[in-house]
């Protein structure tokens, strides 16, 4: 991040929105909203003394309300800019016109409450979307007593604790503050399941032996129990960490758990999590006490996905992810010429499948950009202008926005760098002026009568 934010090639305009995109591969238009910080980024040296100052605190989503932030705040530890924006939902100033301690200690006089929003216009020859993925929120899950229990926590939370500058700065605790001494993992909440998604989510089964590495690292004699349905330790060095894992002395169980409750039913059990499930190794049914719970959840498309897929006129996958042009010869293109996609937005994966796609969708748009001309597929749309009524019927129904009208001549205008070929205009024209290049009726007739023959 620091790299990017310091290279000479590279302009960040981060706490900003795309509103609006138009034009086609090599001529896009895209309009970007970016909103007030209420602080001057040329001014500010991010010293944190503003922070350190406001009196207000709030749950931090960073930390997933494992911890707290001011209303002023840095968005995450080494953020580039490391510049503070000020929260108007909770700021004092913004609320009752009171307080602002902010602006009388910084130094610099990097605050502006005046600071207003801008709006951005940018022409630019491809559009690389990376808007990442969501954590699957496992409350509907009422079994694993995610939301009721105090200590059964998500995966990302358990990654925010033990993170050196997380809210417990890298300790492992419960709620009220001690430590455990027993710990289970359960695999696959939401993945796996017909009822949430029934794809794998990839990364769960490695970030899940991790999280028992870092366990058996903090705490040595902790009770560790790893509960999975199967281990896909698909890359290079994952089987060995597996194996390590092993002889670490981790209790791995292969069974779904199917619940999660605090009724005890020996004393042993007192004051426990109990996790109920089957070890369909030794076909036994097992009531595992332990003091926290950690939930591998899914990875889901993000919650703005729809917005996003249809601001940029693209498709998505029956999993609700970014759909790719080819799965397996085209996995960063979509079919919007000009419009890449890289990482989690395309599906689940891990960081070097990611890293990879994104080194990808990079070389693909400098190869656009670099040739000064852009092949376009044969396969599009043709108006005979002579048979076009106007009716503009064709115009609300192409998926790509590549029909315009034409006010002088009062007929429907394709632009071929956009279209896609796809048919709909053509199969929608009530007058029949519009053809789809190569699959006229005539051809298609032909290939049926050389099939029948």
């Amino acid at each position: 991040m620091a790299s990017a934010g310091s290279h000479k090639n590279i302009e960040l305009l981060t706490y900003s929105e795309v509103m609006e995109v138009s034009g086609y591969v090599g001529n896009f238009k895209v309009k970007i909203k970016k909103k007030p910080r209420y602080v001057d980024e040329s001014k500010c040296t991010g010293c944190g003394t503003c922070q350190e100052k406001c009196p207000i605190k709030v749950d931090n989503e960073f930390d997933l309300g494992l911890g707290k932030r001011k209303a002023i705040y840095t968005p995450f530890p080494q953020a580039v800019p490391n510049v503070p924006v000020i929260d108007r939902d909770h700021c004092t100033y913004f609320l009752r016109g009171k307080c602002r301690a902010c602006e009388r200690f910084c130094e610099t006089k990097a605050i502006d409450f005046e600071q207003k929003e801008q709006t951005l216009e940018v022409e630019v020859g491809c559009i690389i979307l990376t808007t990442g993925f969501d954590s699957f929120d496992p409350t509907p899950m009422t079994q694993f007593g995610y939301g009721r229990y105090d200590n059964v926590i998500t995966s990302l939370q358990f990654e925010r604790m033990t993170n050196a500058s997380g809210p417990t700065g890298g300790k492992i605790v419960l709620k009220d503050g001690t430590e455990p001494r027993s710990i289970a993992i359960l695999h696959c909440i939401g993945s796996r399941d017909v009822n949430y998604h029934e794809y794998c989510s990839r990364v769960c089964c490695m970030h899940s032996l991790k999280f028992a590495h870092i366990i058996r690292e903090k705490i040595p004699d902790a009770v560790i129990y790893d509960l999975y349905i199967d281990l896909r330790c698909f890359g290079k060095g994952y089987e060995e960490f597996y194996n390590r894992l092993q002889e670490e002395g981790v209790n791995f169980i292969r069974g779904r758990a199917g619940e999660v409750t605090d009724v005890a039913e020996t004393p042993e059990e007192r004051g426990k999590l109990i996790v109920v499930c089957e070890d369909t190794l030794i076909s036994r049914q097992r009531r595992l006490p332990v003091d926290m719970v950690i939930l591998s959840v899914a990875l889901e498309p993000r919650a703005d996905v729809a917005e996003t897929a249809k601001l940029f006129s693209i498709s998505r996958s029956r999993d609700g992810f970014f759909l790719e042009k080819h799965p397996k010869l085209d996995p960063v293109a979509t079919t919007t010429e000009g419009v890449l996609i890289a990482g989690c937005c395309q599906g689940p994966k891990d960081i070097p499948d990611t890293v990879a796609q994104a080194s990808a969708a990079a070389a693909r748009a400098m190869a656009i950009i670099t040739k000064g001309s852009v092949e376009i597929e044969p396969t599009t749309a043709f108006i005979d202008e002579k048979l076009c009524s106007g009716c503009r019927t064709c115009i609300s129904l192409c998926p790509y926005n590549a029909i315009s009208f034409n006010e002088d001549k009062k007929v429907s205008v394709i632009n071929e760098a956009m279209c896609k070929g796809c048919g709909t205009c053509a199969a929608a024209c009530p007058s029949g002026a519009i053809t789809a290049r190569h699959f006229t009726t005539e051809q298609i007739m032909s290939e049926l009568e050389g099939v029948l023959i």
